[in-house]
């Protein structure tokens, strides 16, 4: 007589599904020369969960289910995948060694259920932040010049963990107001590079390790690939201070002849300033600029080069304009640094937001200002000018060299010249020079061919430009305070107005020679001329004017 199980047939298949898992299991684990473990028949230690978070855990399909010193066992479903190598970067940053067993991924289900017996608190997330705590910024409080970061960094060797060897790195950075910190791979070592006040300084060699999994730990950070290493890849990640705000980081990772190239962009929001009074506006050009300000339609364009403080400038403009009777949104990429009272958005291409889709998407939420990161392309340029057309301030900006350089570009952007004659109410270009330390600054005696050439340089600049009312020039020498003879940046201006002589200029040759000489019949001061009158004023020297705007176009009666 036949007989039947009583077991249910669901729970028979699941049985079988089960075993042949654990079938499957074993052979991967004979594939990959690595024992294999039912980790459903073993002790799962909750301590030992602790080691990696939950997530990271799920992420990479393992748990460390024991753990003694500083030695841990891993079951893993496989140690050849891109994500494994998450889960080694972890490990080789905690310093942990391991043991690697190739488990079922339904064993692997049933140890994760331990992290419920886990205190909250304890499952920690891997988030894109690292954190600096009070004492770490404490003790970098003497962290004052080039050489003492330099001496600092050399410490790093190949025993510091990599998460103390990122948080010495970043908290020298910040301590040296650094706007850029570079890792840069060669033969056998990295070199490290901070960018302070626009100058690029070496500052140690790390070992080729340390560099390696420094950059694996940042492209965590950063939510990268770790498994790329090949391609470019951007991120970003946050500096949590104990004290503070919170420092955005811009990652850039570009693949190089020793290895992958690494760039962070700091934008740690104390040390920027948006009063308008401290950009470095002259008083003529402070009341220029504040009058447009007013406006409640038009265009007000930065032109610049990438790094020359258009996007400070534009906040600081935004910020004057702020109040609870205007509403500002802005379309950026990315935002750098956040403004109370402004509607802030960021450019999303995957999701098809981008300046142009974006700036539609603005215009139907009734805003009285927009700021609209760049102008890269007709569509954006086009739909820019409508809304200044159509009762909306908006402030965006250009990649020209000077001011009057911004027409030409615009009309190549298929933008109609009449459009322009009515949208446009100022243009403003820009450069940054380095300001000279006031503790250390040395007297320059002016006197010959030097003092020939600024007589006829005054007399050359329009009679708007407020001159110094003492010329004065000095030179850098340095000190324990600033470090090299300078402190901080300052911007160095130009500005292109318009009205309707302008307006109809405009409409006859929209040439940048003609622009320029139209603009200077009506008063303009050159941005060179700007930054000859701050160095004049004691504010920089000549030489940092000519590093952005090239050699002194002296008078050429000044000559003798």
């Amino acid at each position: 007589m036949l007989k039947f199980s009583q077991q249910p047939i669901e729970a028979r298949l699941e049985s079988l599904q089960k075993d042949a898992e654990e079938r499957d299991a074993a052979r991967r684990a004979a594939a990959e020369n690595l024992p294999y473990l039912d980790i459903k028949h073993q002790v799962i230690d909750r301590g030992a969960l602790e080691a990696v978070p939950e997530v990271l855990a799920r992420e990479t399909r393992t748990v460390v289910f024991a753990k003694e010193g500083n030695k841990v066992k891993v079951a893993a479903h496989s140690s050849k995948t891109s994500a494994f190598e998450k889960l080694n970067l972890f490990l080789d940053e905690q310093k942990l060694k391991k043991e690697v067993f190739i488990v079922s991924l339904s064993g692997l289900e049933e140890a994760w259920k331990h992290y419920l017996a886990i205190r909250p608190e304890n499952q920690a997330e891997i988030v894109s932040e690292i954190v600096l705590s009070e004492g770490i910024l404490e003790s970098k409080k003497n962290v004052k010049t080039i050489e003492i970061a330099s001496e600092d960094i050399a410490q790093i060797d190949v025993d510091t963990s990599t998460t103390d060897a990122l948080v010495k790195i970043l908290a020298d950075a910040l301590a040296l107001k650094v706007s850029d910190v570079h890792l840069e791979p060669g033969r056998g070592s990295t070199q490290l590079r901070y960018r302070v006040d626009g100058i690029l300084y070496d500052i140690a060699r790390i070992s080729e390790e340390v560099g390696r999994r420094t950059t694996g730990r940042l492209k965590l950070l950063a939510s990268l690939k770790l498994n790329i290493k090949d391609e470019p890849q951007d991120g970003r990640f946050t500096i949590k201070r104990s004290k503070g705000e919170d420092v955005e980081v811009r990652l850039s990772i570009v693949p190089s002849e020793f290895g992958e190239a690494v760039v962070m962009r700091v934008l740690d929001p104390s040390v920027v300033d948006l009063n308008m009074a401290d950009l470095g506006l002259r008083e003529d050009d402070l009341k220029i600029v504040e009058r447009f300000l007013k406006e409640a339609n038009g265009m007000i364009l930065l032109t610049g080069p990438t790094g020359s403080g258009k996007t400070t400038t534009l906040y600081a403009f935004l910020k004057r304009n702020s109040s609870p009777e205007v509403k500002i949104i802005t379309i950026e990429d990315p935002i750098e640094y956040h403004l109370d009272g402004i509607q802030q958005t960021q450019v999303r291409p995957k999701e098809n937001y981008t300046f142009a889709s974006g700036l539609r998407s603005i215009l139907r939420q009734d805003p009285d200002m927009i700021l609209v990161g760049e102008i890269r392309d007709s569509e954006t340029a086009t739909t820019a000018i409508d809304a200044a057309l159509t009762g909306h301030l908006v402030f965006s900006t250009l990649h020209t060299n000077n001011a009057p350089g911004a027409i030409p570009r615009l009309v190549d952007l298929k933008v109609k010249v009449s459009s322009l004659a009515s949208a446009l109410r100022l243009v403003v270009a820009q450069r940054l020079v380095r300001k000279l330390c006031e503790k250390c600054k040395r007297l320059v005696k002016i006197e010959g061919e030097l003092k020939a050439k600024i007589e006829a340089f005054k007399n050359q600049v329009p009679q708007r430009a407020i001159r110094p009312s003492q010329v004065k020039l000095y030179e850098s020498v340095g000190c324990v305070s600033c470090n090299k003879g300078f402190q901080g940046r300052i911007g160095i201006f130009e500005l292109l107005t318009f009205d309707e002589e302008m307006a109809e200029i405009l409409g006859k040759e929209v040439t940048e020679v003609q622009t320029r000489k139209a603009a200077r019949a009506k008063g303009m001061v050159y941005m060179q001329e700007d930054g000859i009158l701050k160095a004049l004023s004691g504010i920089t020297t000549i030489e940092e004017v000519e590093k952005v705007t090239g050699p002194v176009n002296w008078p050429a009666s000044s000559v003798k």
